[in-house]
């Protein structure tokens, strides 16, 4: 191999001058690295170059590699382009959002919009108000765990990761419809370690709290005791009846109430302030972009302007602008009508917006709105809390004859999807409980309703349902049965061992009638007079179960309450019963 220079040598394949110590790593690499030489090789030199690193077969493309290409590059180019079929087409991947970008993009409107303080919250004052208890406990730092209890939409889980944002305590976040005591435990060990180490709380936000059941909720009861996790546990049931006394005995408990319609109406607002915003921000980058593209349309004369005479009658008369320019679609009405349909709900409220939002502009304002009524479901639930609010306000409209209102509570149960024989079911209780003596027809016609609902079935014996309560609402009422009935069970319960009087016992047998059974029994029909027998025990032989009629001896006069009424029912006219009904002594 000729030397020209000192310590170079000239490469056999590019014949330019190489340090001798490189010149086995110049014929690996290609003869890529640069040499002594300025001289460069030529497109054939480069071509028996690549022949040499790259092996030729049946059916393949003699054209020559790139010169950036390393050997096992060349291959991978040369079977790509085997398979391309006919053209090798490149791809250029070109930097996209971040997966976290792209997750929060698909979030309904309803979590993009979450406030992110205090400040940006709406409605409950009762709770974030200056003077209100909890924003007192978290100014002292003794906030400890809580219970929200609240209907859906009304702020609970927000509440929780703004309180935890202000306390700089760590935020944990569970539901327990998808975890279990392995997750929970895992995080209250994390916080016991952490609240070791750094001295900073953890509070677990769980939201739906009542799904747990009681075995569950016992594992949260040593780490509450010891003060090592923090728990705000979010229901939309009661935790009276859905939480274990030792779990609510460790937590404040704080009732979330049903946003207003004022509520409701300002969420909305600020969201299409929010989205408008961020969709103008979006609009000035593109026109940004756009200022520096050349048109392509000629540039034309303007138009002379118009006279003043001329432009002021051409003029048609203008619509009154829309509450929302950037959304010509949500018009005063549309507005109106989410707040309504949301029933203080504001997830459902967002929802909602969001279907106005990205329809087009020029939808119609009908057709929206019958969208919107068709996309609502109902909140009632049948095994829920809502379940016997509603039985209870008929029942009590019935009692207190308002027929109105006890028409209305039923609509409501029978719209929202009640099961009509319920209703019968607790119709027929009231009319012995409420109408009692005071109207006899009152259990028969109950119980044909009943009977109607099983036969007929609905739609058609909510007919029925109607004509059975209207009957009942505006039915004299007496709960002297009802009543009696519970004197006589408490004494049935003080002395359940009190002997039977021997006249009225039943003597089958001769042993029996030896002993005295049913000996000096008056038997009633017998007898042209009245008689009497011993029929209770002596404990309780004088005492009245049933009172008689007209006694008031356990009633109770409320002035204030006979007053309202008068106002609210008879027009402020005094109560005709004014004169002839007695007080009760004490009043």
């Amino acid at each position: 191999m000729p030397s020209n220079q000192s310590g170079t040598v000239a490469c056999p394949v590019c014949s330019r001058q190489v340090p001798e110590k490189d010149i086995n790593y110049h014929l690996d690499n290609n003869c890529q690295d640069a040499g002594t030489s300025s001289q460069k090789p030529n497109a054939k030199v480069q071509s028996s170059i690549a022949s040499l690193f790259t092996p030729t077969g049946k059916g393949q493309h003699h054209d020559a590699p790139s010169s950036s290409q390393t050997p096992r590059t060349a291959n991978r180019a040369h079977e790509s382009k085997k398979r391309a079929q006919p053209d090798d087409i490149s791809f250029t991947l070109e930097p996209g959002p971040s997966k976290r970008t792209r997750l929060q993009s698909a979030a309904p409107l309803a979590e993009r919009l979450r406030p992110q303080t205090l400040d940006e919250f709406v409605g409950q004052p009762h709770l974030t108000g200056p003077d209100s208890l909890l924003m007192h406990l978290m100014d002292t730092g003794s906030t400890g765990s809580m219970i929200f209890w609240g209907p859906p939409g009304c702020g609970k889980t927000t509440l929780a990761r703004l309180l935890a944002k202000r306390t700089s305590a760590v935020f944990k976040e569970l539901s327990a419809t998808d975890s279990g005591i392995g997750e929970v435990k895992a995080v209250a060990e994390e916080a016991k370690r952490f609240l070791a180490l750094t001295g900073r709380r953890t509070i677990l936000f769980l939201d739906e709290v009542h799904r747990f059941n009681k075995a569950q909720q016992d594992i949260f009861l040593p780490y509450l005791e010891h003060g090592h996790l923090q728990l705000i546990g979010a229901t939309t049931e009661n935790p009276s009846f859905k939480l274990t006394g030792a779990l609510i005995s460790r937590c404040r408990v704080f009732v979330l109430e049903r946003l207003t319609d004022e509520d409701i109406r300002r969420i909305i607002t600020q969201a299409v302030e929010r989205v408008s915003a961020s969709t103008s921000d979006a609009t000035s980058v593109v026109d940004a972009d756009m200022e520096d593209i050349p048109s392509s349309q000629p540039e034309e004369d303007p138009l002379p302007e118009l006279p003043s005479s001329l432009s002021s009658t051409a003029t048609a008369p203008t619509d009154p602008a829309p509450p929302f320019p950037s959304y010509p679609q949500l018009t005063p009405k549309l507005l109106s009508s989410i707040v309504s349909l949301s029933a203080g709900d504001a997830r459902t409220a967002l929802s909602l917006l969001e279907l106005v939002l990205t329809a087009p502009p020029t939808s119609s304002p009908d057709t929206l709105l019958d969208s919107l009524r068709r996309s609502v479901s109902t909140s009632y639930d049948r095994t829920g809390e809502s379940h016997y609010d509603m039985i209870s306000a008929l029942h009590k409209s019935v009692r207190g004859s308002q027929p109105s209102a006890a028409l209305y509570w039923l609509a409501r149960m029978l719209t929202a999807g009640e099961d009509p024989l319920y209703i019968a079911r607790r119709m027929v209780v009231c009319a012995s409980e409420d109408i009692g003596l005071a109207d006899v027809h009152a259990l028969p016609l109950a119980m044909a309703a009943l009977q109607a609902c099983q036969v007929i079935g609905m739609p058609e014996c909510r007919i029925n349902l109607a004509h059975l309560i209207s009957y009942l609402a505006e039915a004299p009422k007496s709960t002297r049965a009802y009543q009696g009935y519970n004197r006589a069970e408490v004494a049935a319960k003080s002395d359940p061992t009190a002997p039977i009087p021997l006249p009225v016992r039943n003597a089958p047998t001769k042993l029996m009638k030896e002993l005295g059974y049913a000996r000096g029994y008056c038997y009633n029909p017998d007898y042209i007079h009245p008689v009497t027998n011993d029929y209770l025990p002596p404990p309780f032989k004088d005492q009245v179960f049933l009172k008689p009629v007209g006694d008031t001896s356990d009633k109770i006069w409320d002035e204030d309450a006979l007053h309202r009424w008068e106002l609210d029912e008879n027009n402020g006219g005094a109560w005709e019963g004014r004169g002839r009904v007695a007080q009760p002594q004490g009043t």
